[in-house]
């Protein structure tokens, strides 16, 4: 008979890696994550891991148990979301991971409306489900997030995508889809009048290759839509400024240092002096969230999908008037 908790051990070996790591991910010593995996190993009847130097590996028959484990855990995930349901939810914490744009503009609605259902003496009304429910935040790109999800370390990841740059995910995750956002082209207006734009105008990408772009660093999925939707448009941007915060690239853009390719959310409250611009080869970006299987029907995850849902939605209809 295998056991589920050396399974649940060996699952995080996957995602962590390294036995110190899930030792300290799973608050064990490295001592006894290696004998539960030794035992594991004679539960199962053949090695489920290999040393490869200094670290381990799963073997084949390593990685079919990690497989089953992952349908074993969300069937597990899903009793218990269902449990609690039925005892109306057990008001804890729900740890969030999101891209910087969402964490500025969709979780701090978030926040005002829990701690609202937290102080509000009245009887339900639409926010008691979330009453006593916490939020634990952490800003990360959406590669990293998913990580965090695949360890366990959050439970739910707030994430994109773009038409140019799908996400793969998890067959198995469940998602729910936000709002999808245009990417806009945002210039300074003079140097949008030079170029024969008029504000709202749609662009074409192929006959901007001369100018000096602003984009985010390299190490972010942003500045990969960047650079394949100018190589579609048959050039290689020349980079002039690179930053991960949009607000700072737009601030260059209305100083005239370049263009910027900025999708709807992650434009400044104040975009003035900009010009903004939809693409004439339109490109645009999936908002979602993602949650490991199993887990979303519970009280306090739904509870803030639908607040996220209702936020989504009000920003969209507020940010309608922007080009699209």
């Amino acid at each position: 008979m295998l056991d589920v908790r050396r399974l649940r051990i060996l699952q995080h070996l996957a995602a962590y890696g390294t036995v110190a790591a899930t030792a300290d991910a799973l608050h064990l010593t490295a001592p006894a994550v290696s004998q539960h995996l030794a035992a594991l190993q004679k539960e199962a009847g053949t090695p489920v891991v290999e040393k490869h130097g200094r670290t381990l590996r799963l073997t084949a028959a390593g990685e079919l148990l990690v497989a089953h484990t992952e349908v074993i855990l969300a069937e597990l995930a899903a009793a218990e979301s269902g449990l609690a349901a039925m005892k109306g939810g057990r008001r804890g914490t729900v740890r969030i991971s999101a891209f910087a744009s969402a964490a500025r503009t969709l979780v701090p609605p978030l926040f005002e409306r829990l701690n609202g259902a937290a102080t509000d003496p009245a009887p339900d009304s639409g926010t008691g489900a979330a009453r006593d429910l916490s939020l634990r935040l952490s800003v990360q790109e959406p590669d990293e997030a998913l990580d965090e999800l695949h360890k366990r370390s959050t439970d739910l990841a707030l994430v994109h995508s773009y038409t140019v740059l799908p996400r793969s995910v998890p067959a198995a995750w469940e998602q729910t889809v936000l709002m999808e956002e245009p990417v806009l082209l945002a210039l300074h207006p003079d140097r949008a009048g030079r170029e024969g734009l008029t504000a709202g105008q749609p662009a074409d990408l192929s006959r901007l290759a001369h100018l000096p772009w602003l984009t985010p660093g390299p190490e972010t999925s942003c500045y990969e839509m960047i650079q394949r939707a100018c190589g579609a448009a048959g050039f290689v941007p020349d980079i002039r400024a690179s930053s991960s915060d949009f607000s700072v690239l737009t601030a260059l853009a209305a100083a005239d240092a370049g263009a910027v390719l900025v999708p709807r959310m992650a434009l400044p409250d104040h975009t003035a002096p900009l010009s903004l611009h939809p693409l004439v080869r339109p490109v645009s970006r999936t908002v979602f969230t993602v949650s490991r299987a199993g887990t979303g029907k519970h009280p306090d995850l739904r509870a803030v999908l639908d607040l996220l849902h209702e936020t989504a939605t009000a920003l969209d209809d507020r940010t309608a008037d922007r080009p699209r």
